[in-house]
């Protein structure tokens, strides 16, 4: 009898309900808030104040601080903040720390008019984006050091939950109700409110412990050694923690078989999917659906789709282990890109709009799960936070710099959206043949662990 692909799936489903479940759940919600502010309802918001598409596109390079914040990830795994990080630990400090500046800068967008200076709005944007990258940054190094190694998958669904929760829902979703009744301003003026909540998870969520390996202690405390022995005592201590802090969890993680690979594909891998992202809110509005509909469908209907995607995830990268639901969610979300060209060529139907939505959300909770999942199983939890921003920041440069051509791309076809989607889809394959050649040639003693993980070939 041939295994089942989710055995027992309710004993699976206990481990989502736990304190340090819902802190996760709380603190994904924060980090999501701010995703539609500068992705997709801004882009609706440009376009409605006369925008070009070419412009729209452009303002994805606001975006950067998503796909740099590696640069100082070093300091939130090192510096200590005054007061804070006695308070509430390194982590949950620097957490807390962003989403204090957070706020402001989300109402400094709100009071912004793009129509009269959309310079100050693209700055507005870029601070926003800064901070939410830094509070993103503490937010995933916290999630895998309060988690156990068998809990990643689980912990990744929540945490994606709560994204999704902050992100499609409030922030996306509510954010176009209130944009519709009340007009864009005051919409983000409410949605700067709502970071209260990742505030209040913040200084509520458990502390988790320090675990680092005496093999890192040990290399850290001869780095000391070493230059205490060349340079004047003051120095040679600051010289030390900036080796450590930066230099070291870079060079760990280049000791590793196949970094290059492992990196080249976490670059590609959602690079189709970035360029659909971008220009989708643009695409509904074109075919005629109201910001109301867009919000029905695109935000509520696409978050039960993806909440649905993101369980299962959960449960395929269990059975599979990552690297092969990684391949298994991939391809089905490269096929799900053509039902938008579908919906273009049939025109402003909503039983259309709805098949392509949900299918396309049901697959990118799949995928999700199961990249965050890996790309955490990477990281050393002496450098998390270093390790985890370099990875995910390498996934978000294309999703960022690549996507911002995706306008241009659209006007250079003439708005021939459906060819325009056959070619995301196209871009979506990129990446699998690279991860084809990790499964064969370096999988994961995670995944081989996994219960029913089919082992690799010599």
């Amino acid at each position: 009898m041939r295994p089942r692909l989710f055995p027992n799936p309710a004993s699976r489903l206990k481990g989502y309900f736990s304190r340090r479940m819902l802190t996760l759940l709380a603190l994904g919600f924060a980090s999501g808030l701010p995703a539609p502010l500068v992705f997709s309802n801004l882009s609706l918001w440009l376009r409605a104040e006369g925008v070009s598409r070419t412009d729209i596109g452009l303002f994805a390079l606001a975006a950067t601080p998503y796909a740099i914040n590696f640069l100082w990830a070093p300091l939130i795994d090192r510096l200590r903040l005054p007061w804070l990080t006695d308070a509430l630990g390194q982590r949950r400090a620097w957490i807390l720390l962003s989403q204090l500046l957070l706020m402001p800068a989300i109402l400094w967008m709100a009071l912004t008019s793009p129509a009269d200076h959309l310079f100050m709005m693209a700055v507005a944007t870029l601070m926003v984006t800064t901070v939410s990258a830094t509070q993103d940054i503490g937010v995933d190094a916290y999630r895998i050091d309060v988690l156990e190694a068998d809990q990643l998958a689980t912990g990744s669904s929540v945490a994606i939950w709560g994204w999704h929760l902050g992100g499609t829902v409030i922030g996306g979703a509510g954010g176009l109700y209130l944009a519709h009744a009340f007009g864009w301003s005051v919409a983000y003026q409410v949605l700067a409110l709502a970071v209260l909540i990742g505030i209040v998870a913040t200084l509520l969520g458990p502390r988790p412990a320090v675990r680092v390996t005496a093999a890192i202690s040990d290399e850290e405390a001869r780095t000391r050694a070493r230059f205490a022995q060349t340079m004047p005592p003051r120095r040679a201590a600051v010289m030390a923690w900036l080796h450590n802090a930066v230099i070291a969890p870079f060079a760990e993680f280049a000791r590793r078989d196949a970094w290059v690979l492992i990196l080249a594909f976490i670059f590609l891998f959602k690079f189709g999917d970035a360029m659909l992202g971008r220009m989708s809110g643009v695409f509904y509005q074109e075919l005629g659906f109201e910001l109301d509909e867009i919000a029905d469908v695109a935000k509520l209907y696409g978050f039960a789709a993806n909440m649905l995607g993101v369980m299962a995830g959960g449960l395929l990268a269990h059975r599979l282990g990552f690297l092969r639901a990684l391949f298994v969610a991939g391809l089905l979300a490269a096929a799900t890109n053509l039902t938008y060209s579908a919906l273009a060529m049939v025109g402003q139907e909503r039983w259309m709009l709805m098949i392509a939505v949900i299918s396309d959300n049901f697959t990118g909770g799949l995928v999700t799960v199961a990249f965050v999942a890996y790309i955490s199983s990477l990281c050393n939890v002496a450098y998390t936070a270093t390790q985890y921003s370099l990875l995910s920041s390498l996934g978000n440069l294309s999703r960022i710099w690549l996507s911002a051509s995706s306008g241009y791309l659209v006007d250079r076809l003439d708005g021939d959206w459906a060819l325009f989607f056959i070619i995301t889809a196209a871009l979506a394959l990129i990446g699998l043949p690279l991860l084809w050649l990790l499964i064969r040639r370096f999988p994961l003693p995670a995944d081989a662990a996994q219960p029913g993980a089919v082992s690799p070939r010599p």
